[in-house]
């Protein structure tokens, strides 16, 4: 690796780690607000998808040996970027059982209400 490609990769980290900083300091300001996160993990995935799709792809390797070199780094750094989503399971793990349960007979009584409508017409 020569000198200056090792200063190109120093100033990256050094950029990245700004930006990482930045985001983690928007998340602790807006910690226990779920909309505030959800618009700033929304951005973060445009973001991703912005750069996967426009400058990524056209900066991808034109001949075998740089696909190589992009492939072996993808391989020893930790593989493909992905930005997973929360599953709905894990999402409602985290509402308290007497919240889903007062739901429940929330959604039975109003089932009896509409049932009872339906009868009286």
């Amino acid at each position: 690796m020569s000198k200056n490609n090792s200063l190109e990769l120093g100033k990256l980290s050094e950029q990245l780690q700004m930006i990482a900083s930045a985001v983690d300091d928007v998340a602790q300001v807006y910690q226990g607000d779920a909309i505030a996160l959800l618009s700033l993990l929304r951005q973060l995935e445009q973001l991703h998808r912005d750069i996967r799709d426009g400058v990524f792809q056209e900066s991808l390797p034109d001949n075998r040996q740089k696909l190589y070199s992009l492939l072996k780094d993808i391989e020893s750094e930790g593989g493909w970027p992905y930005i997973g989503r929360m599953r709905l399971q894990a999402f409602l793990a985290n509402f308290p059982p007497e919240a889903t349960e007062e739901d429940s007979k929330q959604t039975n009584s109003d089932e009896v209400l509409d049932s009872d409508r339906s009868h009286k017409c």
